[in-house]
C-alpha cells in the first residue's frame, strides 16, 4: 500500500506539473479561456488570474513529489478541484462543448470530459489522503515557496504591454472559436463583403492555403453593409477562414484608403500592413512561391 501510495502522489504530481506547463506555453489561449467561462470580466484581469493559476499549479506539483504535509496537499487538492468541478458542471449544463483550457491548447477537452478527470484525480487524492505517512517540516517552508513559484509567474511569463494592438477585443472567430491574436504569427484580413477587391483577394488567398500545406493562420474581420453573407462571399471565393463581425467604426479604423488590408501579426506586434499585392507579400514573407 505504500508504494501504492506515493506512486498514486507522485502521478497526481505531475498530472498538475503538465497542467501548468500546457497553460504556460500558451498563457493568452487560457486568459481568453477565463474570460470566456466568466471567472475574469475583462482581459488585463484574466493576464493576471492566469498566472496565478499557472503558478499555484506548478507549486502545488512540485510540492506534489516531496513527502511532506503529504495529506495537507491532498486536502488543498480536494477544495481546487472541487471548486473546478463545479463550475465545469455548470459549464456543462448551459450547453458549453468548447475546450475548457484545463490543458491548454495542448489537449482540447469538453467540460464534460475534464469533469470525469477531475473526478478521478479526486479518487486518487482521496486514496493517497487515508494512505500518506505523515512527515512535517517547517511550516513557513512550503508557503514561502509556494509564494514565490507563483510570483516567478510574473517573471518566466512576461505581461506584454498591447495598450496600441489593435486586434485585444478579437478573441473568438466563427466556426474555429476562442483564438489568441496576442500570440505566435498570424495574419488578419479586414475585408468587406460586397467589395469585389476584397473578394478577388480572398480568391488568391484561398488558392494559396489550399497549394501550400505552410500556410500560416488566417483570420478574417468582416464588415456587412449590403446584402452579401460569409457564405456568398466564400462561393464566390472559395475560400474559407475563421471570421469575426466588425461594425463600421472599427472597419474604417482598421483600413487604409480602402479594402482590403492584411496585417502580419507576431506575438501581438504588427510587423506589416499589405493593402495591396497582399499574395505576393504573404509568399515572400512567409517563403511561399506562387
Amino acid at each position: 500500500m505504500k508504494i501504492l501510495s506515493k506512486t498514486l502522489q507522485l502521478l497526481l504530481g505531475i498530472t498538475f506539473l503538465f497542467s501548468a506547463y500546457t497553460k504556460a506555453v500558451a498563457p493568452g489561449f487560457f486568459e481568453i479561456t477565463l474570460m470566456d467561462q466568466g471567472i475574469a470580466p475583462e482581459r488585463s484581469i484574466a493576464r493576471y488570474l492566469s498566472r496565478f493559476f499557472i503558478g499555484l499549479e506548478f507549486a502545488l506539483g512540485l510540492l506534489m513529489l516531496l513527502p511532506f504535509y503529504v495529506k495537507q496537499l491532498m486536502q488543498f487538492t480536494f477544495l481546487l478541484l472541487g471548486g473546478f468541478t463545479i463550475h465545469l458542471i455548470y459549464l456543462w449544463s448551459i450547453g458549453d462543448t468548447e475546450n475548457c483550457g484545463c490543458f491548454g491548447e495542448m489537449i482540447s477537452m469538453t467540460p464534460e470530459q475534464s469533469i470525469i478527470k477531475n473526478l478521478i484525480m479526486l479518487g486518487v487524492a482521496f486514496v493517497v489522503y487515508r494512505t500518506a505517512e505523515i512527515k512535517k517540516m517547517k511550516k513557513i517552508i512550503p508557503v514561502i515557496f509556494s509564494a514565490a513559484t507563483i510570483i516567478s509567474m510574473w517573471i518566466i511569463l512576461p505581461i506584454p504591454n498591447q495598450t496600441e494592438f489593435p486586434f485585444d477585443s478579437f478573441t473568438r472567430f466563427e466556426p474555429k472559436g476562442r483564438v489568441d491574436l496576442s500570440s505566435g504569427e498570424n495574419l488578419v484580413a479586414v475585408f468587406n463583403l460586397d467589395c469585389e477587391h476584397c473578394q478577388e483577394s480572398a480568391i488568391e488567398l484561398g488558392e494559396l492555403k489550399r497549394k501550400k500545406d505552410n500556410f500560416p493562420e488566417l483570420y478574417v474581420l468582416y464588415f456587412k453593409e449590403g446584402s452579401t453573407t460569409v457564405k456568398d462571399f466564400e462561393s464566390i471565393t472559395q475560400s474559407s477562414f475563421p471570421y469575426e463581425f466588425i461594425d463600421v467604426n472599427t472597419f474604417f479604423d482598421l483600413i487604409g484608403d480602402s479594402p482590403p488590408r492584411v496585417y502580419h501579426l507576431k506575438d501581438g506586434k504588427v510587423l506589416d500592413i499589405w493593402d495591396t499585392e497582399i499574395s505576393k507579400n504573404i509568399s515572400n514573407t512567409f517563403g511561399l512561391e506562387l
